[in-house]
């Protein structure tokens, strides 16, 4: 059986599950986020927030397929679970830094965007 085959799955598919549950809960908050930053533009905010969301789901399932290229040989359970679990944190561990960035640029930017 080939692992890398599997881990590929595996990983492909913890890290769609995890960036789809994560990028629902965000829009969702964002919204109201967003809305409350700029009173009285209701569907300018709608509009940001669903571009940050778009530009969320392309930046990090891009990033999980770029991965898998360097990806080495895998011969054992072990380095299987291993390298899942490494390349996982990882993906998280943009999720949480660009969730930051993207809050401090609609807190500093935006209204400067609409006066």
């Amino acid at each position: 059986m080939n692992l890398n085959i599997l881990s590929y799955s595996i990983y492909l598919s913890i890290t769609a599950i995890i960036i789809f549950v994560v990028g629902q809960i965000l829009y969702r908050n964002g919204n109201i986020f967003v809305s409350q930053l700029v009173p009285n533009h209701e569907e300018l905010c709608k509009k940001v927030n669903k571009n940050l969301l778009l530009g969320y789901y392309l930046l990090n399932l891009g990033y999980c397929a770029i991965t898998i290229l360097s990806w080495e040989k895998i011969e054992t359970v072990n380095q299987l679970v291993g390298i899942i679990a490494y390349k996982t944190s990882i993906i998280l561990f943009i999720i949480g830094i660009l969730h930051y960035l993207n809050i401090f640029m609609i807190t500093n930017y935006i209204k400067k965007l609409i006066n």
